[in-house]
């Protein structure tokens, strides 16, 4: 039987002890309907499933006591950083749940000029509090220990500014230069992947992005929606060059 995975933003490590967030309390208690003795699992994103069986449970919550730990090997070999333009609502928690299914490193949510989201101070605050436990609640169910990093959002030149040097750099192009089956990044190279907002990139954002060092890269011939594009791409790169062989 799969033992239920819990996410928590705590230390871990065998012999401590430690109470489960609300939420997963609740849920194993209550959903679940776990008793004390019963088994599960926590993580915290150090790369390990720390095995846990339940030792006290009542209306003030439910406490934990770690047993073991043990690596938990299952990222992707290919190293992927999606920039994704803030969609709307549901849109953007589907793409933040499934590119962390899929195995991306990192997401950076980005406003560009045709961005029809506006997000600001405690707004903006919850939002990316709720985007980063979707993608934790997204690695609780496909396995991963590491959790991939959700960077506050930010204009796009702010985004390349801060970019590190190197890696491969993509916009998906129907008319692009590259075409997937033809490419081939080197061994542990980095790459990132730019995909526009609903609105689409503007020519000003695609001239950013070009002197930036993108280049287009052919997916197919259709027009892809923003909650679409993104992850056709990294399933196919990660199909091509990492780990859905």
């Amino acid at each position: 039987m799969r033992l239920t995975r819990v996410y928590v933003e705590a230390a871990l490590s065998p012999g401590a002890e430690l109470p489960l967030p609300e939420g997963a309390a609740l849920h194993l208690s209550r959903v679940l309907r776990l008793a004390i003795g019963d088994e599960c699992v926590l993580f915290n994103g150090d790369g390990h499933d720390h095995a846990a069986r339940i030792v006290a449970l009542d209306k003030r919550g439910v406490r934990v006591a770690i047993e073991s730990s043990r690596v938990v090997d299952n990222e992707s070999p290919l190293r992927i950083t999606l920039l994704q333009g803030v969609a709307r609502g549901e849109k953007m928690d589907l793409i933040l749940q499934k590119a962390t299914e899929l195995g991306v490193t990192s997401i950076t949510p980005l406003w560009s000029q045709r961005s029809e989201v506006k997000l600001e101070g405690e707004r903006m605050v919850k939002r990316l509090a709720h985007w980063r436990g979707v993608v934790a609640s997204a690695c609780e169910q496909c396995g991963r220990a590491r959790v991939p990093e959700i960077a506050s959002p930010v204009v796009l030149a702010a985004a390349l500014e801060a970019m590190p040097a190197g890696g491969l750099r993509l916009i998906l192009d129907p008319e692009g230069e590259l075409a997937m089956g033809a490419m081939s990044p080197a061994a542990g190279e980095h790459v990132t992947l730019a995909v526009g907002p609903e609105g689409g990139w503007s020519s000003v954002d695609r001239k950013q992005l070009r002197n930036a060092g993108f280049r287009g890269v052919r997916l197919g011939p259709r027009i892809l929606r923003t909650e679409t594009a993104g992850l056709a791409a990294i399933a196919a790169l990660q199909a091509r060059f990492g780990d859905l062989a």
